[in-house]
């Protein structure tokens, strides 16, 4: 009996005058479903339906300028600073996570400043919801893309990479950790929890207990995992933690720090009018 999963998954859904990739559905996948999951939240505490569009705007060009400029700078710097005209050639690949990260942190408080008029916190605690869910099919497409996968194993589950050109180069015929599928569970766990945390525990009357559990949640499995998985970059092999573990490091410990702030300050009053405030009454 094959105590490993030959990974032979086509990235490529359709392949003719449109190319569609699972990568790319999974995607759009997230960002649809979680653009709905916050506009619930908003309807529900009578949030101006406007603020969905802006937000949404905000967190797209956030979201994807930071994880390009996350891994210029985080990880291909010496590349990118002699060829500075390819930072904008994203089709050839190249984003990092802890970059979107920081991107969609900025988008949110600029949108707090411009939009709501509100502590960027009230924004964050109705967001990563959503974004939990959107860093779980992200994942998935990894999968399909047989990349971001991690050392050798012999548990029955470890996957054999056939269509990886790098699995090919460093591991022929080695299972390895499917570390996608890892960070995929995580992050689908932490999902529900704060789902359950805002629509059964109403969590969001503590500013920041949401969004602090979402960064420990996120980032403290992304840390853990790293030990198993490859470097993404060729300095990497030098460092004691990889650069994934050390841009998590001040996640986590934000993560904490916002758990603590919210669990010392009194909860707030809300009310929930279970609509848009530019909706009319009926």
């Amino acid at each position: 009996m094959l105590n490993y999963i030959v990974w032979d998954a086509n990235p490529v859904i359709i392949d003719s005058f449109v190319t569609v990739r699972w990568y790319g559905l999974m995607f759009a996948i997230g960002f649809w479903i979680g653009f709905n999951i916050v506009a619930r939240m908003f309807r529900h505490e009578g949030a101006p339906e406007r603020w969905m569009g802006i937000l949404l705007i905000w967190v797209g060009i956030g979201t994807v300028v930071g994880a390009r400029l996350g891994h210029v700078f985080f990880y291909a710097w010496d590349y990118y600073s002699q060829h500075p005209w390819k930072i904008l050639a994203t089709w050839e690949g190249g984003l990092a996570s802890h970059g979107g990260a920081i991107g969609v942190i900025i988008a949110v408080i600029l949108f707090s400043i411009f939009t709501t008029k509100r502590n960027p916190l009230w924004t964050f605690d109705r967001l990563v919801p959503a974004i939990a869910l959107v860093g779980a099919l992200i994942r998935i497409g990894n999968l399909m893309n047989s990349e971001i996968f991690g050392h050798a194993t012999d548990l029955p589950w470890g996957f054999m990479f056939v269509r990886s050109p790098e699995w090919h180069a460093m591991y022929e015929g080695v299972a390895c950790h499917p570390t996608q599928i890892y960070e995929a569970l995580c992050y689908l766990a932490l999902f529900g929890l704060l789902m359950w945390m805002y629509w059964k525990k109403n969590a969001e009357a503590r500013p920041g207990l949401i969004f602090g559990t979402f960064l420990v949640g996120i980032f403290l499995p992304r840390f853990l995992i790293e030990f198993i998985k490859n470097d993404q970059e060729a300095f990497e092999a030098t460092m004691t933690l990889n650069m994934g573990q050390c841009l998590s490091i001040p996640f986590v410990l934000l993560g904490v720090g916002l758990i603590i702030y919210a669990m010392t300050h009194p909860k707030q009053k809300l009310s929930f009018p279970d609509r848009f405030a530019d909706e009319k009454k009926k």
